[in-house]
């Protein structure tokens, strides 16, 4: 179980992004993040669009509600997202 950071802003975590993957998908947990395969190669921020997509139609969100707190360049982002709790999220991805 990865750990959820509820703050005023939103509910904040870890990810580990594995890009130019067969698709996009969560494949499991890495530590205390999640590991997350991208198709988009890190390219002119492809892969964190990407991402940000991938998390916005997961959780049933506006793709405004998801952003990248940290690791705009790195393979371990830091992911938040506002209007939805804790609770829904750690029930919609399933870890």
């Amino acid at each position: 179980m990865i750990p959820l950071r509820e703050t005023a802003a939103g509910v904040s975590f870890s990810v580990r992004v594995q890009p130019r993957a067969s698709r996009t998908a969560i494949v499991g947990v890495m530590g205390d993040a999640l590991k997350v395969t991208v198709a988009a190669p890190p390219v002119e921020g492809k892969a964190n669009e990407a991402l940000i997509r991938f998390f916005a139609e997961l959780l049933e969100v506006p793709r405004s509600s998801v952003e990248m707190v940290s690791g705009g360049s790195s393979r371990n982002k830091v992911v938040r997202v506002a209007g939805v709790s804790a609770d829904a999220i750690r029930a919609r991805l399933r870890v």
